[in-house]
């Protein structure tokens, strides 16, 4: 049974979460009480520990309540009294119905932020369950939301697990104030503001979204009226519409206030603070972690920690604002990197865990290699509101250098006790494949290229074609399947001059919108004549705020609102996911059959014919 290193070091060391904890530290109150769906990990890859430490740094007594009971007498909600400032409220890593369900809603084999995966101590929707007890116990005290659930579900959504419409998170929960995005310079000075107001929510905080009565409503001139809620249920074609400017505002340097009515209130969503700096993301990685897990957990395994316990974050954001991805949604389009002193810091602090045998699990982001990448032309930046710097094309203004990045691996490797570092995150090929022009830029990438695959891929290198149709890679904003054959081509030679027998590991996606059976019959012939035997696949899952969810929900795509076909049903869904098992004996009278009635017999041949 797996025993974490926290023997040796005080309980202080980290947040309290108890009352016991809580009089170790010699506090008679506590100024915030974040409740939190995930096991606490005192590490910066999960988001209660890091605002805790945040806030903490600005001379906050903070304490974290981790994945407190909501089924009994609710005294973990009661344990620690009222904070003086508020309670903080998020559900996790992840929204709760994908970390709780798979796409065909079953539920998964384990919670993976939570101690040896048990499926119990987590409800559906924790924002909504805890803040409605939190509300009902401590009625004056506000409560104000954050993490990934609450930023994606910030407007009308559509909820595929209860297969509907849903309002503003806002309005299910009754939270005074949502955070969106990545949380440390709206939490950073939403305290300021309340110590100075006496309590007092302001409602003009950047990054922030909040409720008012219509009748107490002052619309501003430069506000994005949406459709209303009510309107959106009544007419698919308008909650696309919304949709498209909910997104082109999240991705633009300066968006306009976006205001949304419901019933007889008003959810109004401040627009975003500015990407932050490097030295501000550098102050959220350098605050004192421990990195382990809370001496609670001793002798219990917690998946997503055992994950991440020898990788390091080195941006965030990201440009690719593919269809089904919530990344640029949540973190922004715009890459802000960690300095390579933050990024050694962190390694050093790794090679000192008792555990560490010199290898680095992952050195990568959002995207493997986007680190320190941005337009040439920043004030152009400012005014675009594209929701991809590299579809349909890599936009002519992006400084697409690798040598930054290649510089981090050097240096990294050349530290006492490391042996190797890997690279864990999925790598955009079409940004190693794209020539600028530039001699100097150009050598970097094909540099790097080489040392990627030569250096830094422990037997096998994720990359995400996701689909080989170009009409569904389009629909999904990717590159074209031909770039995956030049770089296959390219990962194939090295192998070959490096004596090197690597593995390419292809993710694909089936039932995405515009996908239909016959392209899925042609994805398991082509990938079959590459001699891939699938095992990176998944259905596509419809999560809130993703282009590709909306015109999954509405039937039309948001930029064009023109019909978009989509697999909805359990049945066409599982058709598509079959061709994925061709080689299967198991799926082969079923494939068969298939595609005799659509019309491929000629198919056949190519799959089972040698």
């Amino acid at each position: 049974m797996k025993t974490y290193e926290t023997q040796q070091r005080p309980l202080t060391d980290w947040l309290p979460t108890t009352k016991k904890e809580v009089e170790l530290r010699g506090w008679d109150e506590l100024d915030v009480i974040l409740f939190s769906g995930d096991a606490y990990v005192d590490h910066p890859s999960f988001g209660a520990a890091v605002i805790g430490r945040l806030l903490e740094a600005q001379g906050l007594r903070v304490a974290i309540v981790p994945q407190p009971n909501w089924r009994d007498d609710l005294r973990d909600f009661k344990k620690l009294g009222r904070p003086r400032l508020f309670f903080g409220v998020s559900p996790g890593c992840m929204d709760s119905m994908v970390n709780k369900y798979t796409a065909n809603k079953r539920l998964r084999s384990e919670d993976a932020y939570t101690p040896d995966g048990r499926h119990d101590l987590r409800p559906e929707y924790p924002s909504i369950v805890y803040t409605t007890i939190l509300k009902r116990l401590f009625p004056d005290v506000p409560v104000v939301l954050g993490g990934i659930e609450a930023s994606l579900r910030r407007l009308t959504h559509y909820d595929y697990w209860e297969d509907r419409l849903r309002p503003s998170i806002l309005v299910d929960s009754g939270a005074d104030l949502l955070i969106y995005g990545m949380g440390e310079k709206p939490v950073t000075d939403l305290v300021r503001r309340l110590q100075a107001a006496n309590g007092q929510l302001p409602h003009d905080l950047p990054q922030t979204a909040w409720m008012v009565r219509k009748t107490e409503f002052q619309p501003l001139e430069e506000d994005l009226q949406l459709f209303s809620h009510e309107e959106c249920l009544a007419d698919k074609k308008k909650q696309a519409q919304n949709f498209r400017h909910i997104e082109e505002e999240s991705n633009k340097y300066a968006a306009a206030r976006i205001c949304q009515a419901v019933g007889q209130r008003v959810v109004v969503v401040n627009p975003p603070y500015p990407p932050m700096t490097q030295g501000e993301l550098d102050q959220s990685f350098d605050l004192p972690y421990t990195r382990l897990p809370h001496p609670k957990y001793r002798g219990k395994r917690i998946p997503a920690y055992e994950m991440i316990k020898f990788s390091v974050n080195i941006h965030r954001g990201c440009f690719g604002g593919c269809a089904f991805c919530t990344i640029s949604a949540h973190q922004g389009k715009f890459i802000v990197s960690r300095s390579k002193e933050s990024i050694l810091k962190e390694v050093q602090a790794i090679t000192a865990l008792p555990d560490f045998k010199g290898y680095l699990s992952d050195l990568g982001g959002p995207s493997a290699n986007m680190y320190a990448m941005h337009g040439k032309d920043e004030s152009l930046c400012r005014r675009c509101k594209r929701p991809s710097c590299i579809h349909p094309k890599i936009c002519p203004n992006l400084n697409n250098d690798h040598r930054p990045l290649l510089d981090i691996y050097r240096a990294v490797d050349a530290l006492p006790g490391i042996k190797k570092s890997f690279i864990g995150s999925g790598v955009r090929y079409d940004l190693l494949l794209h020539r600028t022009g530039n001699a100097d830029i150009d050598n970097g990438t094909a540099r790097y290229t080489h040392e990627l695959i030569a250096r830094h891929v422990s037997g096998r290198l994720k990359v995400a074609p996701e689909h080989t149709s170009d009409q569904v890679l389009y629909i999904m904003r990717k590159p074209p399947f031909e770039q995956f054959y030049q770089f296959k081509r390219i990962f194939d030679r090295l192998n070959k001059e490096l004596n090197l027998r690597q593995q390419l590991i292809p993710y694909f996606i089936s039932s995405h919108p515009g996908c239909t059976e016959e392209d899925m019959a042609e994805l398991a012939v082509i990938t079959k004549q590459l001699d891939f035997h699938l095992e990176q696949v998944q259905d596509f899952t419809p999560t809130p705020m993703t282009v590709a969810t909306e015109a999954w929900y509405t039937g039309f795509h948001p930029y064009t609102l023109q019909p978009v076909f989509s697999a909805r049903t359990p049945r066409e869904k599982l058709a598509q996911r079959m061709f994925f098992f061709w080689y299967k004996p198991e799926e082969r009278k079923a494939i068969m059959a298939e595609l005799k009635r659509i019309g491929r017999s000629d198919l056949i041949r190519k799959l089972y014919v040698k």
